[in-house]
C-alpha cells in the first residue's frame, strides 16, 4: 500500500472514529467527512458489498465445474420371497464414483464469464448505490444548514419584536397609542416562539436523518461546519454530448446487454456435442452375493463415457436464440432511451443551477429593500407619522426577504449536487 492510499485509509478510520462522540461530547463534521462517513458506513451500501461477495464466491464455484466431481454412497437392501431366490436376502452395498466432464460445447467457460459479468454488474450497482447515497447526504446536510439559519433569523426577528414591544407598551402606558397595535405584537411573538421551538425539532429531525445516511444512527450529538454563506455563480453554456457515458446507469445497461449475449451462446452451446466420462468402485456384501465364486462379499468398478449429440429438437432452441436476440435488443433500446434521459437530466440540473442564482440575486435585491423599508419604518414611527402596526408588517417583509434568500442559497447548493450526479461527477 503506497503512501496516498494509506494516508486515505487512516483518513477514514480517523472520521469514523469520531462519529460516535460520548455522552455530551460535540463533534464538528464537514460535507467532506460525513461523504466520507456514508460511503463506509452506510447501510444501503454495505448491503451491496455483501452483494458483490456473493458475486464473488458464485465465480468462484463457477470456475470449479471443469474439475472432477466425487460421490459415494451406501445401500442397505433386504429383501423377501420369491427374490431371496435371485439375491441375498440381505445385503450392503458400497460405491464411489467420479465424473470428469471433457467437452461441454464451451459451458463451463460461458458460465464462468456469465458469473465474472455478474461481479461486473453489482459493483456498477455499488456505484449507483454510492451516487444516490451521497445525493441524499448533500440533501441532509443542506437541510440542517438551511434549519440552523432559519432558527438564527428566527431568533433575530423575535428581539425585533421584543424591541417594538417594549417600545410599544411605553407609548401605551403613556397614553400615545392604541393597545391593539401592542396586541398585535404580542399574537406575532408567541407565533414567533412556536415557529423557532418547530424549527429547532426540525433541527433535530434532520441531523437525526443526517446520521441515519452516514450509518451512526439515533445521534443527534454532533454539529456542522458550513453555512449558505458562499460564492453562487452561474454556470457557463456547455454541451452535454457524451455526458450519458459517465453514468453507471450507461455502464449497468452494457454489462447486462453484454451478460445477455453470453447468454444466447450459452443457449447454443446446447446444439453441441456433450461429453462426460465417469468411473465406478463398489463392494457389496451379502450371503453368496459374488456370483462367480459363491462368496459372501463382491469388488468391482466400471467406467462409463457419455457422448450426447442433439439431433432434432423442432427449432426449440433456434426459437430460444431468437427470443434471446431480441432481449438483447430491447436492451439496446434502453439504452438509447436512457441516454437522451440523462442528457436532459443533465440539461435540466444545469438550468436549475443557474435559476437558483437569479433566486439568490432577486432575493438579495429584496433583502436590502427590506432592510431600508424596515429603517425607514423605524425612523417615521420614531417621527410619530406612522403607527406600531406599519412597524409590524415592515418586520414581516424583512423576515420574509431573509428567509427566502436563505431557501434561495439551499437550493443552490443541492442544485449543484443534482448537476454533479447528472453528469456522472458526484463520486
Amino acid at each position: 500500500m503506497n503512501f496516498i492510499k494509506y494516508w486515505k485509509v487512516l483518513t477514514v478510520t480517523i472520521i469514523a472514529g469520531i462519529s460516535l462522540p460520548c455522552d455530551g461530547q460535540n463533534v464538528t463534521l464537514t460535507l467532506q467527512e460525513c461523504r466520507q462517513l456514508a460511503v463506509t458506513q452506510n447501510k444501503k451500501i454495505k448491503a451491496v458489498q455483501s452483494q458483490i461477495a456473493a458475486a464473488k464466491i458464485a465465480n468462484e464455484a463457477a470456475g470449479l465445474n471443469n474439475r472432477p466431481s466425487f460421490d459415494a454412497s451406501i445401500m442397505g437392501v433386504h429383501v423377501g420371497k420369491p427374490l431371496d431366490k435371485l439375491l441375498p436376502p440381505t445385503l450392503l452395498n458400497g460405491s464411489v464414483s467420479a465424473t470428469q466432464p471433457i467437452y461441454t460445447g464451451g459451458k463451463i467457460k460461458l458460465g464462468q464469464a456469465a458469473t465474472s459479468k455478474a461481479i461486473e454488474i453489482t459493483e456498477e450497482q455499488k456505484t449507483m448505490t454510492e451516487v444516490d447515497v451521497l445525493f441524499e447526504v448533500e440533501n441532509a446536510y443542506w437541510q440542517i444548514v438551511q434549519v440552523k439559519d432559519k432558527i438564527v433569523l428566527a431568533n433575530k426577528y423575535k428581539e425585533m419584536l421584543q424591541q417594538l414591544h417594549a417600545e410599544l407598551e411605553n407609548a401605551v402606558n403613556a397614553g400615545l397609542t392604541y393597545k391593539n397595535d401592542l396586541l398585535r405584537v404580542e399574537v406575532n411573538m408567541n407565533e414567533a416562539d412556536l415557529n423557532i421551538a418547530k424549527a429547532n425539532d426540525g433541527l433535530v429531525l434532520a441531523k437525526l436523518n443526517l446520521a441515519q445516511i452516514i450509518g451512526q444512527s439515533n445521534h443527534t450529538d454532533f454539529d456542522i461546519k458550513d453555512s449558505v454563506d458562499g460564492n453562487f455563480s452561474a454556470m457557463a453554456t456547455q454541451s452535454f454530448d457524451g455526458i450519458a457515458d459517465n453514468r453507471p446507469e450507461i455502464n449497468l445497461l452494457k454489462k447486462a446487454i453484454e451478460i445477455e449475449q453470453i447468454q444466447t451462446k450459452l443457449i447454443k452451446a446446447d446444439l453441441k456435442p456433450q461429453i462426460g466420462f465417469s468411473l465406478s468402485g463398489f463392494s457389496s456384501v451379502g450371503k453368496k452375493i459374488n456370483f462367480s465364486n459363491g462368496e459372501n462379499s463382491m469388488t468391482s468398478y466400471y467406467g462409463l463415457l457419455n457422448v450426447s449429440i442433439p439431433i432434432f429438437d423442432w427449432g426449440k432452441n433456434a426459437k430460444k436464440v431468437k427470443e434471446q436476440t431480441l432481449h438483447i435488443q430491447a436492451k439496446q433500446w434502453e439504452l438509447e432511451g436512457t441516454k437522451e434521459l440523462i442528457n436532459l437530466q443533465a440539461q435540466s440540473a444545469w438550468l436549475q443551477i443557474n435559476q437558483s442564482v437569479k433566486k439568490i440575486e432577486l432575493t438579495g435585491h429584496s433583502m436590502k429593500q427590506a432592510e431600508e423599508n424596515l429603517r425607514l419604518a423605524n425612523d417615521r414611527y420614531k417621527a410619530g407619522t406612522i403607527t406600531g402596526k406599519d412597524v409590524l408588517e415592515a418586520q414581516v417583509i424583512w423576515q420574509q426577504a431573509y428567509s427566502s434568500n436563505i431557501d434561495a442559497k439551499v437550493e443552490y447548493k443541492v442544485n449543484i449536487a443534482n448537476y454533479k450526479k447528472a453528469v456522472g461527477e458526484l463520486r
